[in-house]
């Protein structure tokens, strides 16, 4: 089994925060129903995203724990309309999936 790292990366418009903490916080409640890992959010204050860029970040023990939960939520209709909310707080967003290296180590 193989760990997976996924990173979400979100430029958040000026003057957004507040929003985006309020709706964070109802996304948190939501997603630990669903089985969520517990996740760690970074703010930028240097380097090559701007300061108004969130990273969130979850560890899930696979490919397949990460696709069954996040079908999950794309199916909950709680989490799709909390999901629409975020249009007017996210500039733009991008996603990367990262793996220890080695991947499967001796």
């Amino acid at each position: 089994m193989v760990i997976i790292i996924q990173r979400l990366i979100q430029k958040i418009y000026n003057g957004k925060w507040e929003e985006l903490e309020t709706i964070d916080k109802k996304f948190t409640e939501i997603e630990n129903k669903l089985g969520y890992p517990p996740k760690k959010r970074y703010r930028c204050l240097t380097g090559s995203y701007d300061t108004n860029t969130i990273i969130i970040e979850h560890q899930w023990e696979s490919l397949a724990k990460m696709e069954k939960i996040a079908i999950k939520a794309f199916l909950d209709p709680e989490y799709q309309k909390l999901s629409a909310s975020l249009d007017n707080i996210i500039e733009s967003q991008k996603q990367e999936l990262l793996v220890p290296h080695p991947p499967f180590p001796e």
